[in-house]
């Protein structure tokens, strides 16, 4: 398995130092360098290319979700950035700083009180292009997701959301989910991990990642995130 190669944007010297000592102690991780502000993250993102960027959103020159913008317009112009991935790692869990987030393009969401072994699973799922969303903060975004219908003519906010309703039930009725599918799916929604859905359901973790993919496929969805909210306007969960 190919080590996870991830950059550090952090201000704060002692979470700067404690994320990195734990990062480079990993043999998954390849830890490539560390900023202390966005100016400097996204120069190190231009030079290392790394799979995943962990940003803290409190930084002194431009916030985290300013710095996720920037890089997504960096990857229109540079296709070498393109599988650049944004972990937001924080303590903000309102729905402002949460959607603010996603709609700036981060792929993954995380409280700053993780456990680091939620931390490296979250890594591993950014980097294998699905969102880990902090189940602190999950129902945030999915109860958002029930209660806004999607602006088509604002790409920040049709960003994870590409169907209209009636295509949700197109996509269902031509590509039903099977009863195990379904439970997997309501664990999405709910934050759980692979190895959390694993557990739940007395499978292996590799069995949910086939469970995970298939629902992708069916669902026509880019990554957890976007499936979730499928299923909800589909009514597949409630």
């Amino acid at each position: 398995m190919s080590k996870i190669r991830v950059i550090l944007i952090e201000d704060h010297d002692l979470t700067r130092v404690g994320i990195r000592t734990a990062l480079e102690q990993r043999d998954e991780v390849e830890f490539l360098g560390e900023a202390v502000n966005a100016k400097q993250g996204l120069a190190l993102i231009e030079e290392k290319q790394p799979d995943v960027a962990i940003v803290d959103i409190g930084l002194p020159d431009m916030d985290g979700i300013e710095l996720t913008s920037h890089l997504k317009q960096l990857q229109r112009e540079n296709k070498a950035l393109q599988g650049v991935k944004i972990l937001i790692l924080t303590l903000q869990d309102t729905e402002e700083y949460v959607l603010a987030a996603f709609a700036a393009g981060a792929d993954s969401y995380c409280m700053k009180d993780i456990s680091f072994d939620l931390l490296l699973e979250a890594l591993r799922v950014t980097k294998d292009g699905s969102s880990w969303i902090d189940p602190a903060i999950a129902r945030v975004v999915i109860s958002k997701a029930k209660t806004i219908p999607a602006d088509e003519n604002d790409p920040a906010k049709t960003r994870q959301i590409s169907a209209s309703e009636p295509e949700y039930d197109q996509l269902v009725e031509a590509y039903p989910l099977t009863e195990r599918e379904l439970e997997v799916l309501e664990l999405i929604v709910e934050g759980a991990s692979n190895a959390e859905i694993a557990q739940k359901l007395y499978i292996t973790v590799g069995t949910v990642k086939t469970h995970v993919r298939n629902i992708l496929n069916k669902l026509c969805a880019d990554d957890r995130t976007q499936a979730a909210v499928r299923a909800l306007r589909s009514g597949l969960v409630g």
